[in-house]
């Protein structure tokens, strides 16, 4: 039997089609090939619903590959299929249907399609559980950098984000559990290990005896002084206490680049958003972490044209992110999602405007990204070389504050780390 694997969407849904992969090799199923292969026997499409675009984006893949492979049995998992399992069953065709959880029986479910060739539907109420979902990796397919997802679900119902009714309440991993995840990659060769998560800055507070991120970062850190580099996807700010301040300062393997969405420099945005920082407190943990670490890199999302942003407050927002001076801004136009506070809010935004401001945002994070590059230019900086990039016809890499290079050399240079100078010729803009 095999099986081909695709997502949508964030590093958590990375993760999990990875967890998906091993189960399948244990379980003698082969990765398909279409080299060698006609046709894969299993598809696994996992979704994404955090915009309107994301599921457009769903529905277009799984049509793709019904269309493609009719007769391979066709799973769909993941956020859009949660809310939308019926739809995806009966009109897109899939055979098999899960959501947000019961991803560790799918190989039970397929043998159960396999003996009475009857769609199956499973569809679960995560909203109140607080059971963590167990799935291990030991080996990724291609990857070079290795994810550990770390927890599921969220508790902050932001005004404009479906996430928390799809994934559920916030559910942690143990500790014991993700400590043997690590070391089985590191023994494997894994040299990056990057935690990710659904709300990462709410880890541990779940447990009867309540451990927080930083507790946990700690312990990562401390027992394996043979990982070459730990690196955090994204963070909320409420994550950065005095314990993160001081492994930033305590360990050179921890990356020098941090994700902290923003999402709004608008004060009046920022609170209709229901997000759970100001601006002084963002500021003010952006500062500390800098007082440390220099030359981090900083990144951040940031949505434009959320419900009654007036020009002022998107100029607000403009202002704030040029004086934190990240070195990179993902812009997001305001996706209204049904069943969310925003999407019943008035005075929304014309999408021309939107687009306007989109556009703005994006110019500024190009000149701040160029400005952080520049910085490093003509520097020896060491890079840990990932994939040979045939349209480059080189090797390509990032560095610990997410520089991005390539060398064209001659040399095997996957999973190797090497110094090279850092020019503007051949830096890769993310």
């Amino acid at each position: 039997m095999t099986f081909l694997i695709d997502f949508l969407g964030c590093k958590v849904n990375s993760y999990e089609v990875e967890a998906l992969a091993n189960t399948f090799f244990a379980n003698g199923y082969k990765l398909f090939d279409p080299r060698l292969d006609s046709f894969p026997d299993i598809i696994v499409v996992n979704t994404c619903a955090v915009t309107e675009t994301s599921v457009s984006k769903d529905k277009k893949l799984i049509k793709k590959y019904r269309k493609q492979y009719p007769n391979a049995i066709l799973v769909v998992m993941g956020c859009y299929s949660q809310y939308k399992y019926n739809y995806i069953a009966n009109e897109l065709g899939a055979n098999i249907v899960l959501g947000t959880s019961n991803r560790t029986k799918i190989y039970d479910y397929i043998q159960e399609f396999l003996k009475n060739k009857e769609t199956i539907i499973v569809h679960e109420d995560n909203k109140t559980s607080r059971v963590y979902e167990r799935m291990n990796i030991s080996k990724y397919i291609s990857n070079t950098r290795a994810y550990v997802k770390i927890q599921d679900g969220c508790d902050n119902f932001c005004s404009y984000c479906l996430i928390p009714y799809i994934r559920g309440r916030s559910r942690s991993r143990l500790p014991s559990d993700i400590l043997s995840e690590i070391e089985d990659l590191i023994n494997n060769g894994y040299k990056e290990i990057i935690l990710t998560g659904v709300d990462m800055a709410s880890y541990g507070l779940d447990f009867d005896n309540k451990i927080t991120l930083s507790d946990l970062l700690e312990m990562i850190l401390s027992k394996f002084d043979n990982l070459y580099r730990l690196r955090i996807s994204s963070l909320e700010t409420s994550l950065i206490d005095d314990k993160f301040l001081e492994l930033l300062k305590q360990f050179d393997n921890f990356a020098n680049h941090l994700h902290i969405p923003l999402q709004s420099g608008s004060k009046k945005v920022i609170k209709a958003m229901n997000r759970k920082y100001d601006l002084p407190e963002f500021k003010e943990k952006v500062f500390k972490i800098r007082t440390i670490r220099p030359d981090i890199s900083i990144t951040t999302d940031v949505i434009v044209g959320f419900p009654g942003e007036n020009e002022d407050d998107f100029l607000e927002s403009y202002q704030t992110c040029k004086e934190i001076h990240f070195s990179k801004i993902h812009v997001f136009p305001f996706s209204s999602r049904e069943g969310t506070v925003a999407s019943k809010l008035s005075d929304q935004v014309d999408p021309k405007i939107k687009k306007d401001r989109v556009h703005r945002l994006l110019k500024l994070s190009d000149e701040l990204e160029e400005e952080y590059y520049a910085k490093f230019y003509g520097k020896q900086i060491e890079f840990l070389f990932e994939e040979y990039d045939e349209k480059l016809q080189g090797f390509k890499g990032h560095s610990s504050n997410y520089l991005q290079a390539y060398i064209k050399t001659d040399q095997n240079l996957k999973n190797k780390v090497k110094k090279i100078v850092f020019t503007k010729e051949n830096c890769i803009k993310i």
